[in-house]
């Protein structure tokens, strides 16, 4: 669904970022008549409430209702990355360098598709990060992680 987020995040980073929003990244779930198009927000200042989420829903259900990027129905969600934020982008490797991050990739890497581990080393030339597992240390491709989360420890 890499095309239907690409297409999406087109459309509203400009309108996220012209209302003093980051945002942070876009996730698809298709599921028939129950698939889900999560938007996740942020900003620099206070951090974001149920007002802010509010505020940028109504203008991208709007912006929605006219361009149509997603065919079919859906449930709009617009939240805060949270304590556990997902990671989307290689920028968001380099800020959390040294955070333990969860991650499932979209193919095997030598028979394992979940890992866990210190974000290590970023190299912005190829796109990889360097993930410092208890055991291991392994080398993995941004482009091909389906979802990666921060682990908090408390």
């Amino acid at each position: 669904m890499a095309r239907v987020t690409d297409k999406i995040t087109h459309l509203i980073e400009l309108v996220i970022k012209d209302m003093c929003y980051e945002l942070v990244g876009i996730e698809y779930v298709a599921s028939g008549k129950h698939s889900i198009l999560r938007v996740f927000i942020d900003t620099d200042k206070k951090g974001v409430g149920v007002n802010d989420c509010e505020k940028v829903s109504r203008q991208l259900s709007s912006i929605f209702d006219v361009e149509e990027p997603i065919s079919g129905q859906y449930t709009l969600e617009v939240s805060s990355p949270g304590i556990e934020r997902p990671l989307f982008h290689k920028e968001h490797y380099q800020r959390f360098l040294g955070a333990n991050v969860k991650l499932r990739m979209v193919r095997p890497i030598d028979g394992r598709r979940n890992f866990f581990g210190v974000i290590g080393c970023v190299n912005e030339a190829d796109n990889t990060f360097e993930l410092v597992g208890e055991l291991d240390l392994v080398i993995l491709d941004i482009d091909l992680i389906e979802k990666a989360n921060l682990v908090v420890d408390f």
